[in-house]
């Protein structure tokens, strides 16, 4: 397929003195974008006449008063630290909760009126949850699936973890019904953004050290067993579902920065990955532009976040 050219986009503004809207979500009613951000918080887009406000946050971040915190102390690695850094994001579209994947403060909840999230998980077979990063949510049972990148090393060491070839990462489950979570699988080198196969019987995770995506079955004759899904050209991030059962994969950096048929100042941004694992379709655009997600929305817009800008990336498709 044509590659998507990325080297002219919108650009959603944070308010000021906001950065790293991480990860993009969409509620049930197409309502946002809802974005992750540096200081703690979950952001709501209103539309222009709104604009950006404050939509959730955990409970430390009003225990610790970064809610009056001066906007030059944020962030830093400390303030991460007491304030909360929501990383993944995704929506359960039947009870419109929000499920939120914390670095510090583990898995998180918050129902569709926003306001203090609800701490649900922070260790899992008594192991704390150093990292947690990436999430999805089964639409049709409500289980929750997400990723530890380490039980070592923090986010705010998150390059000791592809220094070092840190392989202590856990993919984990968690039961709303039960309040349990489970480790589907430990020993995983730096898991990441993780999304569930249309058909629900695996998980596809990013594995960002190695530039791989693993394919870990759930369903079926090979449930919990875990194979190659696909090689990248990068080093991925997040995983989201694009509307013909594959994926979206946004590739924080390349590999190799190799030229591009879209000038010498652009490189691969997101590429889109079959059901099958196969390469499908490129996207390039400016090399100061590093992304963390790719999330198609309503009208074949693609919504981009990153973890430096202050603002969300919106590229026609």
């Amino acid at each position: 397929m044509k590659p998507i050219d990325a080297t002219q986009t919108q650009h959603l503004e944070l308010p000021e003195s906001v950065i790293g809207p991480e990860s993009v979500a969409f509620d049930p009613h197409g309502g946002g974008p809802y974005v992750s951000v540096s200081d703690g918080r979950i952001l709501r887009y209103g539309g222009e006449s709104e604009g950006w406000k404050t939509f959730a946050y955990s409970p430390s971040y009003v225990k610790n008063k970064c809610n009056v915190s001066s906007p030059s102390e944020l962030p830093s690695a400390a303030k991460e630290g007491s304030c909360g850094r929501p990383l993944g994001l995704r929506f359960h579209r039947e009870s419109g909760n929000l499920y939120i994947a914390d670095a510090y403060m583990g898995l998180m909840r918050v129902g569709p009126n926003g306001g203090e999230a609800t701490v649900l998980a922070t260790q899992a077979a008594g192991v704390p949850l150093s990292f947690t990063n990436g999430v999805d949510v089964d639409q049709v049972t409500g289980d929750v699936y997400f990723t530890s990148s380490s039980t070592t090393y923090s986010r705010a060491q998150h390059e000791r973890v592809t220094a070092t070839g840190d392989s202590t990462g856990r993919i984990l489950k968690y039961d709303p019904h039960t309040n349990e979570v489970t480790v589907l699988q430990s020993n995983v080198t730096y898991p990441n953004g993780i999304a569930i196969s249309s058909d629900r019987t695996h998980l596809v995770v990013a594995s960002t050290g190695p530039c791989k995506l693993l394919k870990l079955w759930i369903r079926g004759p090979k449930t919990g067993t875990s194979e190659l899904f696909a090689n990248l050209p990068g080093y991925p991030d997040n995983i989201r579902p694009d509307e013909k059962d594959g994926y979206w994969v946004a590739l924080h950096r390349e590999k190799y920065e190799l030229p591009s048929q879209f000038g010498k100042d652009c490189h691969l941004l997101a590429i889109r990955i079959s059901a099958n694992g196969k390469k499908l379709q490129d996207m390039r655009g400016p090399k100061n532009v590093r992304p963390t997600e790719a999330v198609e929305g309503e009208g074949g817009q693609i919504y981009l976040g990153s973890v430096e800008l202050p603002y969300v990336s919106i590229v026609s498709s």
